[in-house]
């Protein structure tokens, strides 16, 4: 069966109180509408339509970003959601196959639940999203006759037994493309809030003889974010699911709650997180590493046995081997430090290779950039750089080689060789007290012009 996905973005989000699209505000340092996207990745989808609307150039880059064949289109009116629906008719023109309808600002749908909606639409023409709501407060309602979905009420617009009803709304539809675009061409209008509502197609889909029904998920999966308030309950949810998930599996957190997690951060079992610690997006820690208190990690891999921090930053492409150690206050970007070899503290290492059991003194940074480009360094196995080296790019420390602490190093070091690059230290006997009455003759002077 073909799926194309349709993802409703095109809303400001006013309570946001934000120049940023609604959708966009992160959760686990990644937007809305990438969960959603992601989420309805694993229906394996034909096309991919965005509705946008507010902020649709920052829209489409996001949506680009995360999938380069997404089409983008435009609700430039905001009539209700069966007119934003519409606006990807075009966009689907020749398509075959089931349309499932998400929403940008409802993060957590597990793909699970939509691939249930999916086999239930091979016995029924509509499918439709419910969650039974621990406070229903202001959800539109499912009218359900057994398992036949009659139709959807709005809040405003049912009367006190549809209110009573429990059984709510999540928004998420299924449905054949050609069968739903047909009925959104027969939604009107005449309702309290006088906009094109989805829900209504139930109804005029039962007037017709289709058959509709509706899949339940848990309520926290339908969570819509509509303000800041919402958006760090949002965050505070992800956050304590994803930690569960890793205890679940074997890893230690031993201030779970001071942990926070990227969507897409994957910790190996035996592994030690210590309090404090920031996964930003793309990291991936092996079995059995450490990552020690106040770490930062972003787009990274840390190999099994590895120990990073404390107060370690790993940058996009830093890639660890086995045993490897970062220690404080060291920064590493866009290089490989191979098996064993220590970094130890307040150094970095930027577009470099280092070499196995290679010792990196502390101080050490590699003068990567030139003020236009990068330039690489490479730090043979076993190499011992002295601490406050300073590695002038491009350059190579050979196997085996040493640098002298303070050195600053501009050429290549061949293989178990000593380089010293720094200038002789010349002692000057009795210099320091005719110095300091130097300056001490020189201040009197400036205070009495002063004065």
């Amino acid at each position: 069966m073909n799926i194309a996905l349709v993802i409703l973005a095109a809303g400001k989000g006013t309570r946001m109180d934000s120049d940023l699209p609604k959708v966009l505000h992160p959760i686990a340092q990644v937007s809305m509408l990438v969960h959603a996207m992601r989420a309805g990745a694993a229906l394996d989808p034909e096309q991919v339509v965005v509705v946008a609307g507010h902020g649709a150039d920052a829209v489409r880059k996001a949506a680009e970003d995360e999938n380069e064949t997404a089409q983008i289109v435009l609700q430039t009116e905001q009539l209700g959601t069966a007119h934003a629906v519409g606006q990807a008719r075009a966009a689907l023109d020749g398509f075959r196959g089931d349309v499932v309808v998400l929403y940008g600002d409802t993060p957590f749908i597990r793909p699970e639940t939509l691939e249930r909606m999916i086999a239930a639409r091979r016995s029924h023409d509509l499918v439709v999203l419910g969650f039974e709501a621990a406070d229903p407060a202001r959800y539109g309602r499912l009218v359900l006759d057994g398992e036949t979905l009659e139709r959807i009420v709005e809040f405003k617009d049912a009367n006190d037994a549809e209110r009573a009803l429990t059984l709510c709304n999540s928004g998420l539809i299924a449905c054949d493309a050609a069968v739903l675009f047909d009925l959104i061409s027969a939604v009107g209008n005449d309702n309290a809030s006088g906009e094109y509502y989805l829900t209504d197609i139930v109804a005029l889909a039962r007037a017709r003889g289709l058959s509709a029904t509706a899949v339940t998920c848990d309520e926290s999966e339908t969570m819509g974010v509509n303000s800041r308030a919402e958006l760090a309950r949002a965050e505070a949810i992800f956050q304590a699911r994803a930690r569960a998930e890793l205890l679940d599996a074997g890893v230690t957190l031993m201030a779970p709650e001071t942990v926070h997690l990227a969507q897409d951060t994957v910790i190996g079992r035996d592994s030690v997180i210590e309090p404090n610690v920031v996964f930003g997006p793309g990291v991936t820690v092996e079995s059995g590493a450490t990552i020690r208190a106040f770490s930062h990690l972003e787009g990274c891999h840390v190999s099994r046995g590895a120990v990073i921090g404390p107060y370690a930053r790993l940058r996009p492409g830093a890639e660890l081997a086995e045993h490897a150690k970062v220690g404080n206050f060291v920064e590493i970007k866009n290089a490989r430090i191979d098996e064993r070899a220590k970094v130890n503290h307040l150094s970095y290492v930027g577009d470099a290779h280092v070499g196995a059991a290679a010792n990196i003194g502390a101080g050490t940074i590699t003068c990567n950039y030139d003020g236009v480009m990068k330039h690489h360094t490479r730090i043979g196995a076993g190499a011992f750089i002295g601490s406050n080296t300073m590695l002038v790019a491009p350059v190579q420390i050979g196997a085996g080689a040493m640098t002298a602490s303070g050195s600053v190093i501009t050429r290549n070091v061949e293989d178990d060789a000593l380089a010293l690059a720094r200038a002789p230290q010349q002692n000057k006997p009795g210099r320091v007290s005719k110095l300091f009455d130097m300056l001490k003759a020189k201040k009197a002077r400036r205070d009495k012009e002063q004065s």
